[in-house]
């Protein structure tokens, strides 16, 4: 059976291994398909697609970020034209807050005694320091290994819950895409996308998207819901895998993988080649890359 893994990262965002060895730990863990979905970027597919194995295909991708009524809320999306200029634009201006943004967390930690600074974080993220719109998407992820380093925090979430989560004493908040709007973009770039993880919604009151906000995402041309995650439990697995029932829109299941910072588990949750199928389906805007 076609093993198929829609959703993980490598160094172009907050994963720790670069798109060639993403893909071969993706071989080693037995996939047949992977989505590469750095957040906010595709700067990784060309690297990757140079490293693919005869019969295995690349789903070129990104995790979009959104946010409705204060909380995050993350769209994988998959086979847009990136040159489109309505999605294109959006993107230039999610990836500039996001630098904006961590320098000003930057500043706020170091008023608050850990002693890091901006250069250490470019150099964890892979960026440089006057190339906000192209570099390598700057997250939180990388702040978190910087604070860790400064021996600020035991770990990555430790550094989220003490420092950088919402409503942390560093937090800054930043320009993020209404989801509806999110979705219409992607499809008018030709895409598809399935929402990420939706029983996690960073500050969200009760943890999750709220479904009047699926409704309209999927009337908005949504097609699939990441019921599978690894985040999930089986009862919040079960809860979405009939809300994406209801909305006529598929199931798909995923890792999640960031490298060494998850723990490589690539093909840990995986998606039915049936789901695949009807999910990229409707896609125009640019194809698979086949090994």
């Amino acid at each position: 059976m076609t093993r198929i893994d829609l959703h993980s990262h490598s160094s172009v965002s907050d994963g720790t291994d670069i798109p060639a060895d993403v893909v071969e730990y993706a071989v080693a863990a037995g996939l047949d398909v992977l989505a590469l979905t750095d957040h906010d970027t595709v700067g990784g597919i060309e690297e990757a697609a140079k490293h693919l194995p005869p019969g295995f295909t690349l789903v070129p991708g990104m995790e979009l970020s959104c946010a409705y009524a204060g909380s995050s809320v993350h769209l994988v999306s998959y086979l847009f034209d990136p040159e489109d200029p309505g999605l294109a634009e959006e993107l230039r201006r999610v990836r500039s807050d996001r630098a904006v943004r961590a320098e000003e967390m930057v500043r706020k930690l170091r008023d608050l005694g850990v002693d890091l600074t901006w250069e250490r974080v470019l150099e964890i993220a892979g960026a440089g320091r006057d190339e906000y719109a192209d570099a390598n998407t700057i997250g939180r992820p990388h702040l978190a290994r910087a604070i860790v380093e400064a021996g600020a925090a035991r770990d990555v979430q430790d550094a989220f819950d003490r420092w950088i989560g919402s409503g942390g004493p560093a937090y800054a908040s930043r320009y993020a895409i209404d989801p509806v709007r999110a979705v219409e973009l992607v499809r008018a770039a030709g895409g598809v996308c399935s929402l990420a993880h939706p029983a996690r919604a960073e500050g969200s009151l009760n943890g999750a998207v709220p479904l009047e906000l699926v409704e309209r995402m999927a009337t908005a041309g949504l097609g699939g819901i990441e019921a599978d995650h690894p985040s999930h439990n089986r009862k919040q697995a079960g809860y979405w895998r009939g809300v994406a029932g209801d909305l006529g829109v598929v199931v798909t299941g995923s890792s999640d993988d960031h490298g060494s910072l998850s723990g490589r588990r690539l093909g840990c949750r995986t998606t039915a080649p049936e789901a695949f199928e009807r999910l990229v389906a409707p896609a125009t805007g640019v194809p698979l890359l086949r090994g």
